[in-house]
């Protein structure tokens, strides 16, 4: 890592170039911005500059404002830290200097970067330069004059949509648009740049304010339509999400009052949601995405990854279709087994549809498809084994299938090949039990779409080597995914986590609460859907499946419901078949089926553990709570057991593969915030009423009686034994 420092040369020509370093992508951290308002005085009392041209080191304008200092913020309560930008820098410093400003921009101009820009009196960038304003993603808006800055360069409804959606654009649109003035060769960047800044100096150039502009906000009539349907649209797509409104009502402000008063609005409005509970969930989750590229023993050994160039994929139903898109789409060359003919042609459509998929959605090109369907070959024996680099088994959850298939490929592989499952509940030394190879077995755990679902769970035994799991991270995010490795038990870590959320949903209906309700009130914590019609979605032999494995590994903390039986014996299963909860009409959103309100009746006679024969009175937040604590609870079994290796690995897993809403910051950090002591309180007293299923765990125990959180480093090197 170099210095964090700006630093201002003053050439023949009357231009000061101030550069932002701060490497990899130039942050705009303290030192930045501080050092940029000592410069920008600088450049303004000499006589000797003429013009001032804004540029950063390395090829790289600035990704934006150091999320650090936000992350600092929150823990802190403290908003002092956060300098003052927008005003002091920005408006007083740069927009109002005395003397003109370029921006000369390449590589990429993100947040507060691309604010830094449109303050400035031009912009001139090299080609393929990625500009975006992508603060939404982190709860806050933007706060440094973008907000009233790009709407008046580029148009309201292009303005609106790059903010809500956080959609970079290249700079060759942004020419287009007029957000850039001039593209030139990164070679010809700053001459090209500094030559501009003089001549705006010597006025033959227009000297422009961004924040005077508005010739391109359109009638106040027309700009109140266009917020009022974006304001629409956020509610339905982002209905947890404060910051899309906080945007479009600093938009608006400056629209209706002017560009200053915008910009004040906007400043008071961006440190609100620093310190909003959205923004402080999401700045976990993007940390916790961060810190899972770095694993114990395998990432800090020195060791460096192989290159995956062929893959073998066995299996071509759902998960092995998906694997093996997932892989051509990152242009890697497959291998599809299957046993027979009819079995591999229907694996090969499902993938040619995924990759159409891709196409139709304006995803990816006619070309490109074509390139990747190119690189998958569909065999129907082992021979082409010979020289793949991975193996990944994606057939049912049958043991002896696995394991003969395990012996067999490591006859036939080549030595360095890594030998993987993708398994999502059988413990990994069972499988490998009858291999010679067990430092190459390998858990590979896709979720389901396997090309569209980001997360990558890599399972390690006591036995698999660095080198295989190191290779593993790295295929994986090629292709895409986000890696988190994990220890090797039933379930492993997130399924594990996560096999008390249904049977908790399943509980409460036997308890006598409305399915339909259950479904409302989780979707409206931030789900993308409820637990049924989930269940409605992926099928109830999975459901069926997955349970008995909990129940078989778990027996003293599973609730086991006749619910799905039933449903299966009534001809359901789900939107398969049309026949499930909800009703499944083409074109149309899932209608309840009330005619499943029998079926319910009957489990709950089966079942009979309503108190005095009558439903329970519950509130929606303790539906919540009631389905998601157990949930929790299993979390500390599992920080306990040292199956992963941070609490922030499971925040991850939960949102990317779970679909745990990402503003609330993951099950842990989630559970951290409602209180450990909390949740605790709340388990013991269910369990007195409703028994074992709701048994408050040790760890869990533990840290609410002793003040702790729970995503606190356990002290006990043992607890880490299983990475």
């Amino acid at each position: 890592m170099g210095e964090v420092k700006v630093t201002m040369e003053v050439g023949n020509d009357g231009v000061a170039v101030i550069t932002m370093c701060n490497p990899p992508v130039n942050a705009l951290a303290v030192p930045v911005i501080l050092g940029l308002k000592e410069k920008f005085d600088e450049a303004v009392r000499r006589n000797d500059v003429k013009a001032i041209v804004l540029t950063g080191k390395g090829g790289k304008f600035s990704g934006g404002f150091d999320i650090n200092v936000m992350q600092k913020v929150q823990q802190t309560g403290d908003i002092n830290l956060l300098p003052d930008v927008s005003v002091e820098l920005v408006v007083n410093k740069i927009e109002d200097s005395k003397k003109p400003v370029v921006a000369a921009i390449e590589g990429l101009a993100l947040g507060g970067g691309l604010e830094l820009t449109m303050g400035c009196h031009a912009r001139i960038a090299a080609p393929k330069t990625q500009l975006g304003l992508p603060e939404l993603t982190l709860g806050i808006i933007p706060g440094f004059g973008g907000t009233q800055r790009l709407p008046r360069l580029i148009g309201l409804s292009k303005a609106v949509e790059m903010m809500l959606l956080s959609k970079s654009i290249m700079s060759e649109e942004g020419k287009k648009l007029g957000l850039i003035d001039a593209i030139v060769s990164s070679k010809d960047l700053l001459n090209v740049s500094r030559l501009w800044a003089i001549e705006i100096a010597d006025r033959r150039k227009p000297w422009i304010r961004s924040l005077h502009r508005t010739d391109r906000l359109g009638s106040l009539y027309e700009a109140r339509e266009v917020l009022k349907i974006a304001r629409q649209q956020a509610r339905k797509t982002a209905p947890n999400m404060p910051q899309h409104q906080a945007c479009l009502d600093v938009i608006e402000e400056g629209i209706v009052h002017g560009g200053y008063s915008g910009v004040l609005r906007e400043a008071h409005l961006f440190k609100k949601c620093v310190l909003s509970d959205t923004s402080k969930g999401l700045v976990h989750v993007f940390f916790a995405q961060r810190a899972t590229s770095k694993a114990p023993k395998v990432t800090d050994v020195g060791i460096k990854p192989r290159h995956v160039k062929k893959v073998a994929v066995i299996g071509g139903g759902l998960m092995g279709s998906g694997i093996a898109t997932a892989f051509i789409l990152s242009n890697i060359y497959v291998f599809l087994k299957e046993v027979n003919s009819e079995y591999l042609l229907k694996g090969i459509k499902t993938i040619e549809e995924n990759v159409r998929g891709f196409v139709t959605k304006g995803k990816l090109t006619q070309d490109k498809a074509g390139k990747a369907l190119s690189l998958l070959k569909g065999v129907l024996d082992y021979s082409e084994f010979k020289d793949v680099d991975l193996v990944i088994e994606a057939v049912i959850e049958n043991i002896p299938l696995k394991q003969a298939i395990f012996s067999d490929i490591e006859k036939i592989c080549p030595p360095h090949c890594t030998l993987a499952t993708n398994t999502s509940t059988i413990d990994l030394n069972i499988i490998g039990e009858k291999t010679h190879s067990q430092d190459r077995v390998v858990g590979a755990h896709f979720f389901s779409p396997a090309h569209i679902m980001p997360l990558l769970e890599i399972v390690r035994t006591e036995k698999t080597s660095a080198q295989v799991i190191l290779d593993l991270m790295t295929v994986g995010k090629i292709i895409k995914k986000v890696p988190i490795v994990v220890g090797n038990c039933t379930g492993f870590a997130v399924n594990r986590t996560f096999f008390p959320y249904v049977q908790g949903a399943h509980l409460l209906v036997n308890l006598g609460v409305d399915v339909y309700r259950i479904d409302r009130v989780i979707s409206s914590f931030g789900f993308p859907m409820g637990p049924f019609l989930l269940a409605d979605v992926v099928g109830y032999g999975v459901n069926l499946a997955v349970g008995k494995e909990f129940r078989n590994a778990f027996p003293d903390r599973t609730f086991q419901s006749p619910l799905m039986e039933l449903m299966v014996k009534n001809g359901r299963n789900g939107k398969n078949n049309g026949k499930g909860f909800y009703i499944y009409e083409k074109g149309d959103k899932p209608k309840p089926d009330l005619s499943v309100l029998s079926i319910i009746e009957e489990s709950k006679r089966l079942t009979n553990i309503m108190p005095n024969a009558k439903p329970i009175p519950v509130s929606d937040q303790e539906i919540v709570e009631m389905i998601l604590f157990p949930v929790v609870n299993e979390a500390c079994r599992v920080l306990d057991e040292g199956i992963v290796v941070r609490a922030s690995d499971l925040d991850i897993a939960s949102v990317l593969g779970m679909g745990f809403p990402s503003q609330r910051g993951g099950i842990v950090f989630w559970a951290d915030s409602v209180g450990p002591k909390h949740v605790y309180q709340s388990l013991k007293r269910w369990s007195e009423l409703y028994g074992n299923f709701y048994r408050p765990s040790r760890y869990l125990e533990e840290r609410a009686l002793k003040g702790m959180t729970l995503a606190e480093p356990a002290f006990s090197p043992s607890l880490k034994a299983r990475l």
